[in-house]
């Protein structure tokens, strides 16, 4: 399985609800790292896995709408906890619709898997990861 990574980052603040996250439940900032990685099992007529430029693009759009946003405030994330595990799914899946609308490109619809990762530290992230569903792949 070939795979290619881009990284970006975001900048967000929320609170959580449930005693579980202790001082967490007031609002907070975090910096998280993002990490996608496109998987396939083939390399495209040109030797890629995905266009680097392309998918760096489609990454920083889609953080575009969750940057330096209070995610409390989002109405579609309301009733919600927004814990790192929440947002790494959020990102893979608007990651697999910009694929399927081919926004990464013709060659890009042969991706096979996705793995999102959102670094909170040094020392702490959360990822998801799936394979995609075979409408989306040529």
């Amino acid at each position: 399985m070939y795979s290619v990574c881009v990284r970006d980052h975001i900048m967000i603040a929320h609170s959580f609800r449930g005693e579980v996250f202790g001082p967490a439940q007031r609002l907070h900032g975090a910096t998280y790292v993002v990490d996608v990685e496109f998987r396939r099992p083939e390399l495209d007529a040109d030797g890629l896995v995905v266009d680097i430029g392309l998918a760096s693009q489609a990454l920083r759009a889609l953080l575009a709408d969750l940057d330096y946003r209070n995610l409390d405030e989002e109405p579609v994330f309301q009733g919600r906890n927004t814990s790192t595990e929440f947002l790494a799914r959020v990102v893979f899946d608007r990651m697999a619709e910009q694929l399927s609308a081919g926004a990464l490109g013709e060659g890009a619809r042969a991706i096979t898997a996705l793995r999102v990762q959102l670094s909170e530290s040094h020392v702490a992230w959360a990822a998801y990861a799936s394979d995609l569903p075979q409408q989306q792949h040529a």
